[in-house]
């Protein structure tokens, strides 16, 4: 089997691909599967998925023929990437296909200097979900999706705690640290605490698990928001100007 990039001459593949694997991972019928493949494989998207520097999609080729493909897209300061879709053709599965392409996805990632991987699977594919905890990662958050003109539920995954500071980079250029053990519960995913120092002394911000990026700093209230994701833990204090 070879894992390579995947080229615009795989379109049709691709979603040959999907096709099969979303009608047998997901309860959806056949109109709506038709419809999320026009929308998310056409060949107009496909082509416009391959090109985007920012994405990453590799194929899984046995004997000439695509059997599974995973798309991924880097954050805008390419520190961050989220794996947002890995299909293997059910015919193939239980081959070790998809962790071959989810470990040269995070590979190529990282080489390409994202420090922190996430990866989203609908709440009801539970082949998915154990597969994201097979690889030690921990859901972290939740997202409501529209997919066929139906809202469902995302889970989203990040790299469970291994005990220590994890390190980023922050907008400005300085690098930071997460604290995986230290958390607060948002209305859609976790916020991580943030420190400028490796001794966890020098208070950064938060880290929103729900979208993989930076949020804003508790304010007096107690409350967080994300900007990014309206991800948000609610005020702990009180004043008169709620009430």
């Amino acid at each position: 089997m070879e894992i390579r990039t995947a080229a615009p001459a795989d379109s049709p593949a691709i979603r040959d691909v999907a096709r099969r694997s979303l009608q047998a991972s997901y309860s959806l019928g056949p109109g709506a599967i038709t419809d999320a493949i026009s929308e998310w494989y056409g060949e107009d998207t496909v082509g416009e998925t391959l090109a985007d520097p920012d994405r990453v999609v590799l194929a899984a080729e046995r004997d000439g023929q695509v059997v599974g493909f995973a798309e991924s897209e880097r954050s805008a300061d390419g520190e961050t990437a989220t794996i947002l879709w890995l299909h293997v053709d059910p015919a193939y599965r239980g081959e070790s296909i998809a962790t071959a392409l989810f470990e040269r996805t995070r590979d190529r990632l990282e080489e390409s200097g994202v420090e922190r991987v996430a990866g989203r699977v609908l709440e009801d594919n539970d082949d998915g979900n154990d597969f994201y905890e097979a690889q030690g990662f921990e859901r972290v958050g939740q997202e409501e999706v529209e997919v066929a003109g139906r809202t469902r539920v995302e889970n989203i995954y990040a790299e469970g705690s291994d005990g220590g500071l994890q390190s980023i980079r922050a907008a400005d250029g300085a690098t930071v640290y997460v604290d995986e053990n230290d958390w607060d519960e948002g209305s859609a995913g976790k916020f991580y605490a943030v420190y400028a120092d490796e001794d966890a002394t020098d208070h950064y911000g938060y880290f929103c698990a729900n979208c993989n990026r930076l949020a804003n700093a508790m304010d007096a209230m107690g409350r967080i928001e994300c900007d990014n994701c309206g991800n948000a833990r609610k005020a702990t204090r009180w004043d008169a100007a709620y009430l």
